[in-house]
């Protein structure tokens, strides 16, 4: 059991009167750490802490994990004594239980899945049954899949430090060189790759990988928690394949997975991969102590849109406890957002380190992030690995892989989407056995807010389920016609791919002409193979080039390059700041020059939205909620200069970008003539108290489904011409949708509960990012009306209430904080007519 602590503010011994600083539960608020090393969580937060006034301490809840002890048993009887000398070697004397438990389960041919802590060693559970079954059957292979490279390198040394010279491990991905491919085809019996080269370099070319995949014995899937959403549905369908072509040539692999926060393991494990999975839940591993804070920067002077308050920036804030951590010997891991905060990030934090005198400290704190050129990020990874960086702000390319020993704390700056990665995140410090420090510092956003102020969302509320949509046309589709180019597709292969509705996609993909039925099966009637991105964009990356010298100095997604790489848009390398010159859609580039100005660059959309289909309607008096499938019309019009550091817009430009076009899923909320008189809101106030709703409740929905704010869209108007009335729409980003919207119907009193406390409880006068203002919004946050969104959730509220009664025990123990719906009956009354 964890346990709550209050925060609670104690003079700074020999402090200046009006100082304080934290007095943590259980510790000395004076202690010094042990000597050449960094000090315990507890007693860090406290020295960071300290002179700071009451008036603006940013802590406010502290929450202690305590200290578990380790569960072992004995080695399983048939581990071979060579690996087991080796594992004791390297300081295994006797495994973990959940090990033993999940490496039994795969030593009899049982799909399974460990789903326990960070640094618990979930490796040694596909290790010990695969490693085995490699020693005593000379031929047999193992595939082993990574969503990120950094763990899959990781992984890689691992294994090879244990295994027999003959398994020849090797890593097959984009960084392996063409003429070392062959090799790891031919000669590697445990191959380290990843969902993306499996999809488009394995599977379209089983024929020259025949050898392996007919001595496939074991599938290793790592870090499954971070197949969801469209991806995740794209994942699961190559992994079907790839167990229909390993049964083709025979072979019947064994899927291990490994994650650290799943919910219902076995249920998302048993979606990912086809066939039924156990899971292996009870860690038996020992953990440290944690000290965690919720941090959230206050209000300042500053202003930004229309006049509202602004906080301290959280990336500023945790570049200045990453100066702080790193000034007091402990190894630190800050996790922001975006690529261009892991840049600003080091370089805010090296540059308060030379201010104060530590200029030789400056050089151990670096970035990583995705986008890097492969010799960079392996440089950055050996800096790390050896302890030569004591400070890296880091994008979640971190969250999982590289097995840092030894890091002290670990500083997230804003929500990283979900539960599980937000307890990934914070589980990468603590690996020394000693009681490390994790800090999650708020940003200006509805959710962050909420978090920081309702503790119970954070650490009462069980992991979220993983969300997936396999049934997805936009996924099913190509990932069928992927099949059948791979092997003609049988009857008996349907129900692998969803039965039914994979009947349903192969006759609208005969119709089209993409595929020929014959009476043996489907065929591929395409040229070539089919091109799909499992990644869910559909676009290629773009190339960011270098005006003066023609270098290539990365790439971005390209769904984002409209709103990040626009002409005029600030670019970020390595601490380097770049101007884009010219964004050409065409090539897929941008052209940069060097520049260094005191101003970034945000980008502003518009919206269009039709409804297509209504699939479920739940009436509720005078408000009824909906789902189905919708078109929107997105287009980037036009960005803005904001200075640096405070936000202030100093100026907006146009630009002059193509609309895109997306058919996704929907949930609206629409009010009729009576629910909008009930709010008291005017002709003149509705479209503002729509629109800061919208806004709230997609900062909102993260929460309760497994996805990020930037994975939604909203659109509100005081009478859309679909429905004829007022609406509030909240879509899913990605073609066909990834169930992000469905859930929100599913729950959506819960949902809304927490958007009106979020909204009611901030502490601004008219609105603010921390509660109604987007970062994205198109009509640059106009018009919008705090109170108005409040009165209006109520109302939607109040009809809930009516017509589900009040919740129950057990509802109020799933919710995410009482306090959501004790803020909602404890407003105002609302006079039913």
């Amino acid at each position: 059991m964890t346990t709550l602590h209050p925060l609670r503010l104690t003079p700074a011994p020999g402090g200046t009167p009006g100082t304080a600083r934290a007095a943590i539960p259980g510790t000395d608020p004076a202690g010094a750490g042990s000597a050449g090393g960094a000090l315990p969580g507890a007693e860090l937060l406290t020295s960071v802490l300290a002179g700071t006034s009451e008036d603006e301490q940013p802590v406010t809840h502290v929450h202690r994990i305590p200290v578990r002890e380790s569960r072992t048993l004995a080695w399983p009887e048939w581990v071979s004594a060579p690996l087991r000398e080796r594992l004791e070697g390297r300081g295994v004397r006797s495994p973990y239980r959940h090990q033993v438990e999940a490496a039994q389960m795969a030593h009899a041919g049982r799909h399974v899945v460990v789903a326990t802590g960070t640094a618990s060693g979930k490796s040694l559970a596909y290790q010990l049954p695969a490693l085995t079954r490699l020693a005593v059957d000379p031929r047999a292979c193992v595939l082993y899949l990574a969503p990120t490279k950094a763990l899959a390198r990781d992984q890689l040394a691992s294994v090879a430090a244990l295994a027999d010279p003959s398994v020849r491990p090797a890593a097959y991905d984009g960084d392996t060189p063409g003429e070392e491919r062959d090799w790891v085809r031919r000669h590697s019996r445990w191959i380290v790759t990843n969902p993306d080269m499996l999809h488009r370099g394995i599977l379209p070319a089983h024929q020259k990988w025949s050898s392996t995949l007919r001595r496939l014995a074991y599938v290793v899937v790592d870090e499954c928690h971070a197949y969801r959403g469209v991806f995740g549905s794209h994942v699961g369908h190559v992994l079907r394949r790839l167990r229909r072509i390993c049964r083709r040539y025979g072979a019947d692999p064994v899927f291990i997975l490994a994650s650290a926060t799943v919910a219902d393991p076995a249920a998302a494990a048993t979606r990912l991969v086809g066939a039924p999975v156990t899971a292996v839940t009870e860690d038996g591993s020992p953990r440290p102590g944690a000290t965690f804070a919720l941090w959230e920067p206050p209000l300042t002077e500053r202003t930004g849109e229309h006049g509202a308050p602004l906080r301290r920036s959280a990336a500023s804030d945790a570049a200045g406890l990453l100066a702080d951590l790193v000034e007091r010997g402990a190894r630190t891991l800050a996790f922001v957002r975006s690529r261009r905060s892991a840049e600003s990030v080091a370089e805010q934090a090296r540059r308060l380190l030379r201010e104060r005198g530590r200029a030789d400290l400056a050089p151990r704190v670096d970035s990583y992030r995705g986008g890097y050129l492969p010799e960079e990020r392996r440089e950055l990874e050996r800096a790390l690995s050896a302890g030569h960086l004591l400070g890296v702000a880091t994008t979640k390319a971190l969250e999982l892989g590289l097995d840092l020993a030894g890091l002290d704390a670990v500083v997230l700056a804003g929500y990283p989407g979900t539960l599980a990665s937000l307890w990934q995140q914070a589980g990468r410090a603590g690996r020394a056995r000693r009681e490390s420090l994790v800090i999650f510092v708020a940003r200006d956003d509805p959710l962050d807010h909420y978090l920081a102020h309702h503790p119970r969302a954070v650490f009462g509320k069980p992991i979220e389920a993983t969300v997936t949509d396999p049934t997805n046309p936009y996924v099913l589709g190509p990932q069928l016609c992927c099949a059948a180019a791979e092997l003609p597709l049988l009857r008996e292969d349907l129900e692998d791919f969803g039965g039914p509705a994979a009947e349903a996609q192969l006759e609208e993909l005969v119709a089209s002409g993409q595929l020929r039925r014959r009476p043996a099966g489907w065929y591929w009637a395409g040229r070539g193979r089919p091109d799909v991105d499992i990644r869910g964009s559909g676009e290629e990356p773009v190339s960011i080039i270098e005006a003066d010298t023609g270098r290539l100095l990365g790439t971005v997604d390209g769904d984002a390059a409209h709103a990040t790489v626009h002409d005029g848009a600030l670019y970020v390398h390595r601490g380097e700041t770049f101007v884009v010159d010219r964004f050409d859609v065409e090539d897929a580039c941008a052209v940069v020059h060097a520049d260094s100005p005191e101003w970034t660059t945000v980008a502003r959309d518009i919206t269009d939205l039709q409804i297509v289909a209504t699939d479920h309607s739940r009436r509720l008096g005078t408000v009824t909620a909906h789902t189905g499938v919708v078109d929107v019309t997105n287009q980037v019009v036009a960005y803005q200069r904001r200075r640096l550091g405070t936000g202030e817009v100093l100026a907006e430009f146009p630009l002059d970008l193509p609309a895109r076009q997306l058919r996704t899923r929907a949930v609206w909320v629409t009010l009729d003539e009576r629910a909008v008189e009930r709010a008291e809101v005017d002709e003149l106030q509705l479209p503002g108290s729509l629109h800061a709703a919208e806004h709230a409740a997609i900062g909102i929905l993260p929460l309760l489904a497994t996805c990020d704010r930037w994975d939604l869209g909203g659109v509100s108007t005081a009478s859309h011409p679909d429905t004829g009335t007022a609406t509030i729409f909240v879509y899913d980003g990605h073609p066909g949708g990834a169930g992000f919207s469905e859930r929100g119907f599913a729950v959506l009193r819960r949902w809304l509960q927490a958007t009106r406390a979020t909204v009611a409880s901030c502490e601004c006068d008219n609105g603010c990012p921390s509660c109604v203002q987007s970062p994205k919004c198109g009509n640059g946050n106009d018009p919008l009306d705090k109170a108005g969104a409040v009165r209006v959730l109520d109302v939607v509220l109040d009809e809930l209430l009516t017509a589900e009664g009040p919740l129950d025990d057990g509802d109020l123990a799933e919710d995410e904080d009482p306090a959501a719906s004790a803020g909602r009956e404890s407003s105002r009354p609302i006079a039913r007519r």
